[in-house]
């Protein structure tokens, strides 16, 4: 594990610290652990080569066995409610299909409301989980599983699942894609009013 920082990250509180790490068993259970243990800044990022046993949707497994695929999770102490959450999952899906079509003139369809798809096959997913205090939300914390690069699947999703780079040969900057996230995904938060700048 190291701290890194990430070119043309403009933002103020989402990557405030970015952790990257070879290989772990989920980015999304490391944030946790450290909101437990409070050992964690607003924003912080951790990005990951390969998940041991990334986590999915209902309890699913999201594979990240290969390098050069977009695996991170991130947290943000929000101060609303959790309906003002209701619309998260699919606004973060729009900001990616708006990056890889600004980026790449890549068409991606959204399957609401955490699925990513390219030609009916399922490319990339959004984990949103939460922690209440009382009717806040006082932890929020966002996971984002991308197949860019992905050649090989396991058997048990090889029929529907598929990459970036197997379905159009093109080679995703990934960083590139994780910062510009960051960028407009701070920019939707300050908008809906759900955390605030200080």
């Amino acid at each position: 594990m190291k701290k890194i920082k990430i070119k043309n990250l403009v933002t103020n509180v989402l990557g405030s610290e970015i952790f990257y790490y070879k290989k772990i068993d989920s980015t999304q259970k490391e944030i946790w652990r450290r909101i437990v243990t409070e050992k964690i800044k607003n924003g912080t990022i951790i990005i990951a080569d390969k998940q041991t046993s990334g986590v999915g949707t209902h309890g699913r497994i999201w594979y990240t066995s290969q390098k050069d695929n977009i695996a991170f999770s991130f947290c943000i102490f929000p101060n609303c409610k959790l309906e003002n959450l209701k619309n998260i999952t699919k606004d973060i899906a729009k900001i990616f299909v708006d990056i890889f079509y600004d980026f790449y003139k890549i068409k991606i369809n959204i399957k609401s409301p955490n699925d990513l798809i390219i030609n009916g096959k399922k490319v990339g997913g959004i984990l949103t989980e939460t922690r209440l205090n009382g009717e806040t939300v006082k932890d929020l914390v966002i996971g984002i599983g991308i197949n860019t690069s992905k050649k090989d699947f396991e058997d048990d999703i090889k029929s529907t699942a598929t990459s970036i780079y197997k379905e159009f040969k093109i080679k995703i900057d990934n960083i590139r894609v994780i910062s510009e996230f960051c960028n407009r995904f701070e920019k939707y938060l300050e908008r809906e009013k759900i955390f605030y700048i200080n």
